[in-house]
């Protein structure tokens, strides 16, 4: 396994991981500050928003950058 497949599965999974923490943070929040369903509705639907940039980012480089 060479250091740029090392690399590209160390981002994948570890990256899988900070948004499932950062997830259980914003419910954690949520829920002691009492935000109601549309409050949790709206916590997670910001931070499902900045991941869906992320990963539509990183669709946008694969095939437009990579696949020249």
């Amino acid at each position: 396994m060479s250091e740029a497949e090392f690399s590209d599965w160390a981002l994948k999974i570890c990256l899988t991981g900070l948004i499932l923490f950062l997830g259980f943070i914003v419910w954690k929040l949520g829920k002691e500050s009492k935000a109601g369903k549309f409050g949790m509705f709206m916590l997670f639907f910001v931070l499902g928003f900045g991941v869906f940039g992320f990963i539509f980012k990183n669709v946008l480089i694969e095939f437009f950058v990579l696949n020249k």
